[in-house]
């Protein structure tokens, strides 16, 4: 990657919407405060201020597919946020199959010490960051195509 690409990750639900942000593969993101939301409709102002804080250049959006593959009604409302952040914010926006993040992000909170009320500890931001390590990891050859990185 010849140059750092600000990313805004998200890790969809219909009460929490986990927001994680990094700009470089080779650093741990950064775990923002979850995005409260209402049946899956989020805070628009707060996604606002993120892009414009974070400077955001793309977005990268889990979809929590069921385990055999095929689309659930969560996949879709996420699919359909991804689409919806992607022109609120004429930017980018990459999905990236999230199968178990959730539980790997509780799984990395009980190994790091923490407790098991989950909406109090940030798991959210966690499954957010995970999301964003899986695109980089994934997506080498995505990179060489984005457009302000040639």
């Amino acid at each position: 990657m010849d140059r750092p690409l600000n990313l805004l990750s998200f890790d969809f639900g219909s009460k929490r919407i986990g927001a994680a942000f990094a700009s470089n593969p080779h650093t741990q993101p950064i775990i923002l405060a979850p995005i409260k939301a209402q049946d899956g409709i989020p805070n628009w102002q707060i996604l606002e201020s993120l892009v414009a804080e974070w400077r955001a250049q793309a977005f990268v959006v889990g979809i929590p597919y069921n385990m055999d593959g095929s689309i659930s009604e969560m996949a879709l409302r996420a699919r359909k946020f991804a689409n919806r952040m992607s022109a609120r914010f004429d930017l980018p926006c990459y999905v990236v199959d999230e199968r178990l993040s959730t539980l790997a992000a509780k799984q990395e909170h009980l190994n790091a010490g923490g407790g098991s009320d989950w909406k109090k500890h940030g798991v959210d931001g966690i499954a957010a960051a995970l999301i964003l390590q899986s695109w980089f990891s994934e997506t080498e050859h995505r990179l060489s195509n984005v457009p302000f990185l040639s």
